[in-house]
């Protein structure tokens, strides 16, 4: 490809041409060039196959594990990465994706669902400690299309807009009325402090709540 030096261009020796500076390409001609030359790497020329896959074979292998966990009353058995966070498990690996990733760093509540009965971020538990476990989320609160009476509370006080949060929340109220932390307003929200609601539904998830408890 031949680059043509914009006129008027002209060194102090050009009179000279041993010692005529080298032309510099014009900024068109160098990002041309450029995008050629990343095109090709892309496209696995200039020897980048055979490096990239070399480097991928140094590379060592995370550490996997086989876990045992009951999930919504139904047993799973996986080998997975030792990394992967229960949510990913279940999002990823068991395709429930009912509990959702919100700030993935606890802070939101997105993800909680019940572990042995107990609420947790899912996004912080490493699925690996959880082996033998029984997990609880969203999916098995309803018994056929029988609704878990918080979530036909949900419905019938129009506790969420968006939709994102509510099923951590539906979660959290159902380990908050287990845990027996409903004796006034003051004390659902408390202990609902955790699970953030973008939309602002706090008084009507903090009703459904109240009178789920009152009816259990």
């Amino acid at each position: 490809m031949s680059t043509t030096e914009p006129s008027g261009t002209v060194g102090p020796n050009a009179g000279t041409a041993e010692s005529s500076p080298t032309p510099a390409p014009s900024r068109r001609a160098f990002i041309t060039t450029t995008s050629a030359v990343g095109g090709v790497i892309a496209a696995g020329g200039l020897g980048a196959g055979p490096l990239l896959g070399e480097a991928a074979a140094a590379a060592p292998q995370a550490p996997r594990s086989q876990v045992a966990l009951t999930v919504n009353g139904r047993r799973y058995t996986v080998t997975i990465d030792n990394r992967t966070s229960l949510l990913d498990l279940l999002r990823e690996h068991l395709e429930l994706t009912g509990s959702k990733k919100g700030c993935n760093a606890g802070a939101c509540g997105a993800c909680t669902v019940l572990v042995d009965g107990q609420r947790v971020n899912s996004c912080l538990t490493l699925a690996v400690r959880l082996d033998g476990a029984e997990v609880t989320t969203v999916e098995g609160l309803s018994t056929g299309e029988r609704l878990h009476p918080l979530q036909q509370a949900f419905i019938d006080e129009d506790a969420f807009q968006c939709g994102y949060c509510t099923p951590g929340q539906i979660m959290s109220g159902v380990g908050c009325i287990t845990e027996g932390h409903t004796g006034s307003k003051d004390e659902i929200r408390e202990w609902m402090s955790g699970n953030i609601c973008r939309c602002g539904c706090y008084p009507k998830i903090v009703r459904a709540v109240e009178q789920t408890a009152r009816r259990k």
